[in-house]
């Protein structure tokens, strides 16, 4: 049996007994509404007229093999990436076209496969890094920092280099950043539990919890990791070949024949 397959058993294994919360049929309209998504690089077409939407307050999953257009997604929403096609809408304003910045701004942020801290700052100061970009006094900041870092279990290390820190300390630092964002609305992250010391994506998905449920923070979170994935995420939506194949809760989509065939392959 290979790994593909391995995985994907793994995840229908897991599939059972995760609702949709009640927030998802409270709302008519979508925080994030992506529609009809195209991108393009030269002749290869890298996601085909995609369509999903995130409801205010929703912790998504966004699952695929590799090479679906995860990331890809994620770059078009925060504008790294122009788009060829479609529309990105949040909170009914279309953000496609605008800089990354620009849709920071708005309240729309993400981390990256390998996290990107400044490496020679100690830990406190990588926390404070948002706080110069907003309206905030310092010391309002270090206090909201020093906050976030006890809650993480990372008071210890504050004055540390990030660059003494472990991989898996570096994923934490960043994720925990972008929480020192005050008008944090929707954050995207991309493969936060990859190569991760259990204890480490414990407290990560401790953190995305408390926010989600304390501030209404809305997640669409990239993973391969199946079980934080059934456990954290209300619904998921399925990538391949930058297609959208499916969405739903996490029973329905590895039900979904189009699921089965894109992880096991067809005959």
């Amino acid at each position: 049996m290979g790994k593909t397959e391995n995985l994907f058993l793994f995840f229908k294994k897991w599939s059972r007994g995760k609702g949709i919360e009640e927030i998802m049929n409270s709302q008519s309209r979508p925080l994030l509404d992506i529609k009809n998504l195209v991108k393009d690089f030269g002749g290869l077409r890298a996601l085909s007229n995609v369509s999903l939407n995130i409801q205010k307050g929703e912790i998504r999953g966004l699952i695929g093999p590799n090479g679906s257009g995860k990331t890809t997604m994620i770059n078009l929403i925060t504008g790294i990436y122009n788009i060829s096609g479609g529309a990105i809408y949040f909170s009914q304003d279309r953000i496609d076209g605008l800089q990354p910045n620009v849709i920071a701004g708005r309240g729309v942020i993400r981390t990256f496969q390998i996290p990107r801290v400044f490496k020679d700052m100690t830990v406190l100061e990588n926390m404070m890094v948002p706080a110069l970009c907003q309206q905030q006094s310092m010391a309002e900041a270090k206090a909201r920092a020093e906050e976030l870092l006890e809650f993480s279990l990372l008071t210890r290390m504050k004055d540390e280099p990030a660059k003494n820190l472990s991989g898996g300390q570096n994923m934490l630092l960043q994720i925990v950043r972008g929480f020192m964002k005050k008008d944090l609305r929707l954050y995207l992250m991309d493969e936060p539990f990859s190569g991760v010391h259990e204890s480490i994506k414990g407290i990560i998905i401790k953190n995305i919890k408390a926010m989600n449920q304390e501030k209404m923070i809305t997640f669409l979170i990239v993973s391969h990791e199946m079980t934080t994935v059934r456990n954290l995420c209300h619904r998921i939506s399925v990538l391949h070949k930058g297609e959208l194949i499916s969405q739903g809760t996490m029973e329905e989509v590895a039900n979904d024949p189009l699921v089965i065939d894109a992880y096991l392959g067809g005959e």
